[in-house]
């Protein structure tokens, strides 16, 4: 079995997984010396026994030169001059082999024993350097860490900032020699696979000259010696082309390397330390944690990089909630606390800096704890598309229309973090979120407004574009034609669930405004697509890729401000109808399900038989206002045009529903047209024919909700007609 790869976005992680595939290139490399350093010996050894063969057939040849055949008589025969003359011929030949046996052996030394030593002095040596190297810094980097991280946060700011710049310093050259011993090593590995064969090819090149049925048995050898040779330089020419790749990619590792995230099973892993009570107080024990968002699983491992062993046994729990800790509310710093399912009490962890805390709390859903001195009452808000919501992102437009729409580089400078999460805790409280006052007081800067919108932009769930359309909105700014993309991004809009495409829309105009503005504020519909982005549509899983596809992103953005007025307010051109779709499929009762791309993404979740009556009560009074929100539109967009100024309820009337199944009639029988097979459990299965209780809109785009035999479930909506 080969080694593993050693992948350079590992570097940066150092885990122990990382650190036991570096073990074994150490021991390959290791063994590779061993195995050097006895060849030459025995090369050595090989040279001198060779040098006295030559010496001793050399005294052989010269006996036999010496020799003279006498014969019987006054003359001789041609056969016995021939025969006489045979021992000098034999011994002028041995002669000639030896010449050519001590050419041998003086290329030996320079082709076989020179390139040899070279190569474990000069590489595998330098590797064994750059070993030490690495494992001092490693040793240097976590003891200044853990020095770092046992300040206390009570110290002057500008000593913290200081030691912050320290141990950055250090964690950068950390990170860089760790990078640079890792391409040795693999270059070493790379390198042996020509630069150790190929003396042993030419030694044996210069067996095969000496030998006098050298040219048979070269022949003989000439296929393989043809076949390893281009297969040298095949390896040679790999190596130097993909040599070039790597060394451009550690470059760009070195000088962005936070910007590369690895692509891993794991949400989100790296060390943390966890505060653990003892009977006599309590201690931080270092662990390396994973964690996994769709099971919500969180494992840690206690491991100490110095010692290079656990320290204990490994342990998992079930997330409930993850919170920041407050900085006044203990002694270390990059603090926050872990609620489990399966385990009481709070895990209180301890991140490597300020930006692995914020890192580690996006990937857990993290919350930022309320600034409310009435503990009692204080309740932790969550940012959601529901009436504070959209209480909170007019209230901000409202401030920044009103006093700030000029303002240069709006949206682009941000504010100070403590006073935005001040005025998100104020504005997030229930008591005053649904108040319709629209005024922030004037002492919050605009620059503090700006940024507590687009952190609560941040804070919902998923983002507003939704994951499962994010590849689908990237592929539409990818075509070449601009109406195309218009066309393509303007259906996907109206795909958005209701919510979303209404604050979309709120968001979009606002924008715009700010965009006709931008000789003043500086910022343009480009500059605009750049800051909102990568908010409103950012990635499920942060890779290259996905970041090679951020201009793309900000290129949709740009679509939907310049073209707002015809994508919010009208209905696409031509929207896939559900006869279309049918036509589409195959009409058979055994026809394929939807692909895995067309299944929905969150899971419909079956309540409980205590938690029947309370649903169905929510689903039909939630219908009846879809119905009702449903008629209300029609009149309006028949009678009038959309106001340029918008609060909540005329937003949601103004926006045009396309005319799709789920805005039909709630609770409706309907029939399947073909059999469909489940693959989740959250689904249905069923045959031709079946009829479906309890039909109505679910909240994945193109699924409905239905009840066959006593089960609640998700229906693809081209699969069946309403009754």
């Amino acid at each position: 079995m080969g080694l593993p790869a050693l992948e350079f976005s590992e570097c940066c992680l150092d885990s122990p997984q990382f650190r036991e595939r570096l073990r074994s290139h150490e021991a390959e490399l290791e063994k590779t010396n061993k195995f050097i350093k006895e060849l030459i010996k025995d090369g050595k050894s090989l040279v001198a026994a060779l040098k006295n063969l030559s010496a001793a057939k050399r005294k052989f040849a010269d006996s036999l030169n010496e020799f003279k055949f006498r014969c019987i008589g006054d003359a001789e025969t041609d056969d016995e001059i021939c025969i006489a003359k045979s021992l000098q011929e034999f011994a002028t030949v041995l002669r000639n082999l030896e010449d050519e046996r001590m050419r041998m052996i003086e290329n030996a030394s320079e082709v076989l024993i020179t390139p040899l030593e070279k190569f474990r002095k000069e590489q595998i040596g330098a590797a064994k350097d750059a070993k030490k190297k690495y494992d001092k810094e490693t040793e240097k980097y976590c003891g200044v860490l853990e020095k770092h991280l046992n300040l206390s946060s009570k110290k002057k700011e500008s000593q913290l900032q200081e030691a912050d710049s320290q141990v950055d310093l250090v964690r950068q050259h950390f990170y860089e020699v760790s990078l640079e011993y890792v391409f040795k090593v693999q270059e070493v590995q790379e390198r042996k696979m020509f630069e150790f064969v190929e003396p042993l090819l030419a030694f044996l090149q210069g067996l095969f000259t000496f030998y006098h049925h050298g040219y048979e048995l070269a022949k003989d050898f000439s296929d393989f010696k043809t076949e390893l040779t281009i297969s040298i330089q095949n390896t040679r020419n790999r190596f130097e082309g993909t040599r070039s790749e790597v060394e451009s990619l550690m470059k760009k590792m070195k000088e962005n390397p936070h910007e590369h995230k690895n692509i891993s099973p794991y949400t989100m892993e790296g060390y943390l330390y966890v505060q653990e009570k003892r009977h006599f107080g309590t201690s931080w024990v270092k662990h390396y944690c994973t964690y996994q968002r769709e099971s919500k699983r969180i494992t840690m491992v206690p491991f100490d990089q110095k010692s290079g062993g656990k320290g204990g046994e490994d342990e998992a729990v079930t997330l409930k909630s993850c919170t920041r800790r407050k900085t006044d509310s203990i002694e270390k710093r990059f603090c926050f606390d872990v609620e489990a399912v399966d385990r009481p009490g709070v895990i209180t962890m301890q991140a490597l800096s300020e930006e692995d805390r914020r890192l580690w709390m996006e990937a857990m859903d993290g919350r930022e704890p309320v600034y409310n001195s009435n503990k009692d009452n204080q309740s932790e808000g969550t940012a959601q598309l529901d009436n504070i919501g959209f209480s909170i992102i007019k209230k901000c437009i409202h401030a920044v229309e009103t006093r700030g729409i000029n303002e240069q580089g709006l949206y682009r400078i941000v504010g100070v973090n403590s006073r935005v999460q001040k005025l998100l805790s104020i504005l997030m409280d229930p008591k005053t979120a649904t108040e319709t006052e629209t005024e922030i007081c004037a002492e919050w800067e605009i620059k503090t407004i700006t940024s507590a919108l687009k952190t609560y932009l941040r804070m919902l769930p998923g983002p507003l574009m939704m994951y499962q359309f994010q590849r689908s909105f990237i592929k539409a700014a990818k075509l070449e034609n601009q109406e195309s993309r218009v066309s393509e991004i303007h259906s996907l809009v109206h795909r958005l669930p209701e919510k979303n495409r209404q604050m979309l829309h709120l968001l979009m105009n606002h924008l715009a405004k700010v965009a006709n503005n931008h000789k003043q504020n500086l910022m343009t519909v480009a500059n605009l697509g750049v800051v909102f982005g990568p908010t409103l549509l950012r990635p499920q899983e942060e890779t290259v890729a996905a970041i090679m596809d951020i201009k793309f992103q900000n290129i949709v953005i740009e679509i939907l401000i310049e073209n707002h007025e015809k994508i919010f307010n009208t209905v696409p051109e031509t929207p896939p109808s559900n006869s279309q779709l049918l036509l589409s499929r195959k009409k058979s009762t055994d026809s394929k399900p939807p692909s895995c791309s067309e299944r929905p993404l969150t899971l419909f979740h079956t309540p409980q038989p205590n938690e029947k009556q309370e649903n169905r009560n929510s689903i039909i009074n939630s219908s009846l206002e879809s119905v009702i929100s449903s008629n209300v539109n029609s009149f309006l967009n028949s009678n009038s045009a959309p106001q340029p100024s918008l609060n909540s309820s005329d937003l949601e009337l103004e926006v045009i529903k396309p005319n799709r199944p789920n805005s039909l009639s709630p609770l409706r029988k309907a029939r399947a047209l073909y059999a469909c097979k489940a693959e989740h459990d959250s689904e249905l299965s069923f045959t031709a024919g079946t009829v479906f209780d309890n039909v109505h809109p679910s909240q994945e785009p193109g699924w409905l909700e239905g009840t066959l035999n006593g089960k609640t479930g998700l229906i693809p909506e081209n699969y069946v007609e309403f009754l």
